[in-house]
């Protein structure tokens, strides 16, 4: 099962403040000892209901995820640990998850929850925007078989404009292009080999997108990442947000 994860001084000190107070009904059991059992569980890929007794009720371990995501509290404290990134350099990318079969069923059907169908089975895409550092600025998820242009625009105007974006050549678009101009950024987007009308390419800035790349196998060594078992759109993008926080923003 892989060894116990506990929060440190470090990482509580960031993540204590921006967690609810205040709120009606009994005394919340130690929010530093369940999260701890949260990321346990999602880091070792385990079930929920053999999550470690050191950690305290498997129930109450699942139950603060399973609430707290369905209030939008982790994505709520993720975008506050980056609010205060600097922005001279994004890149995006997107990476796909393995939907196990367990994940099947949500409401809503497979498109609701963010489940897609292609050669390669049923899979969940993670779209992503890092800054120079590989840290994760904005996180998305979408069906499997969905074009990562799309998933563009909507991460990208949560966050403050860049002096550059680079992305690969699924990105190569009219249309992001003249948003990311408008934008003051400078798209550094190689031009599809197919394209007749050819734009500006930075060869040097885009050495520099290989940051994300890291980054995802990073996010993926989180094995209830990297398999999605999740049958809500909302727990399993709580799942991303939370290994964005503990492994790049609290540290």
């Amino acid at each position: 099962m892989g060894s116990e994860f506990w929060l440190s001084d470090q990482q509580w000190s960031v993540i204590e403040p921006l967690l609810p107070k205040n709120r009606p009904g009994a005394r919340r059991v130690d929010d530093r000892r369940v999260i701890s059992g949260i990321v346990h569980v999602l880091r070792v890929g385990c079930r929920w209901q053999d999550c470690p007794a050191v950690y305290g009720p498997p129930t109450t371990i699942y139950n603060r995820f399973h609430r707290w995501a369905g209030r939008g509290l982790w994505q709520k404290l993720f975008s506050a640990l980056v609010a205060a990134s600097p922005c001279d350099m994004q890149m995006i990318d997107s990476t796909t998850a393995k939907v196990h079969r367990s994940a099947a069923g949500g409401k809503g059907g497979r498109k609701t929850q963010a489940i897609g169908r292609s050669r390669g089975g049923r899979t969940t895409k993670i779209h992503a925007v890092v800054d120079g550092r590989g840290r994760p600025l904005g996180l998305q998820i979408s069906p499997g078989q969905m074009g990562d242009v799309r998933a563009a625009v909507p991460l990208l105007q949560h966050l403050p404009p860049a002096y550059f974006l680079a992305a690969d050549t699924a990105y190569d678009s009219d249309a992001l292009r003249q948003y990311l101009t408008a934008r003051g950024t400078i798209p550094v987007i190689p031009n599809n080999p197919t394209r007749k009308r050819r734009h500006p390419f930075d060869a040097t800035a885009y050495r520099q997108r290989n940051v994300i790349e890291r980054m995802f196998c990073r996010l993926k060594d989180w094995r209830r990442i990297a398999t999605r078992y999740d049958k809500l759109a909302t727990t399993f993008q709580a799942a991303v947000h939370i290994a964005a926080i503990i492994i790049w923003w609290t540290n």
